[in-house]
């Protein structure tokens, strides 16, 4: 349920989005990043079945500027990353990144017409939480949490929480689990397993015109 809803989510961040009258930095790129996903999809030339990969690759690329990738599998892995090497580091991060890339970017073309209001930033050093809800078509709220970490000059997310329950967190609980019933390599197993599985849905080609 928890990752139907955040990918619910972020796929719900790609139309219009007001801004409180206060917003601050971590605010304003998170809302930078949604734009350019909007001018994407809006742009005409990438429209269409016979350009969904080349769509999909411009919003993936956006993804990478405003999510912290190696943060969220750091955090999601918890306590187990400290027992691996700078090698399975690498392999864990690129392989859990991808697939919520993946994931995110095979909602874009089913967005069923949620907007998503900003409602409150809260900041203190190098950690904020910009507050969001989520309003569907019949009116119903879902409030969503960004909790972004700065690096350098940028904000990037580290964390989505959806009505209190952390993105992370979720994670986490399964990954734990499955090390501590199996092994470490299983679950690396069972992420590529599901790898494979999306590469499938998500690059499948663009159908032919059929033929008179």
């Amino acid at each position: 349920m928890i990752r139907r809803l955040f990918l619910g989510a972020l796929a719900a961040c790609l139309l219009a989005v007001p801004l409180p009258a206060r917003a601050g930095v971590p605010t304003d790129q998170l809302k930078g990043a949604i734009d350019r996903v909007v001018k994407t999809l809006d742009n005409p030339a990438l429209k269409g079945e016979s350009k969904v990969m080349e769509r999909r690759a411009a919003v993936r690329k956006i993804a990478n500027d405003i999510f912290d990738f190696t943060e969220i599998a750091r955090r999601s892995l918890g306590r187990h990353w400290a027992g691996k090497t700078d090698a399975e580091h690498e392999e864990f991060v690129s392989l859990f990144a991808d697939l919520l890339e993946r994931s995110y970017i095979s909602k874009i073309d089913t967005y069923g017409g949620e907007k998503i209001t900003y409602t409150s930033e809260r900041s203190e050093g190098d950690i904020a939480v910009v507050s969001t809800k989520i309003i569907s078509k019949s009116g119903t709220e879902v409030p969503i949490d960004y909790r972004m970490l700065k690096k350098g000059d940028r904000w990037l997310v580290y964390d989505v929480s959806i009505e209190g329950v952390s993105l992370v967190s979720n994670y986490r609980t399964q990954f734990n689990k499955i090390i501590q019933t199996s092994s470490y390599a299983e679950l690396i197993k069972k992420m590529k397993s599901k790898q494979g599985e999306l590469i499938s849905e998500t690059e499948k080609p663009a159908a032919k015109p059929k033929t008179q």
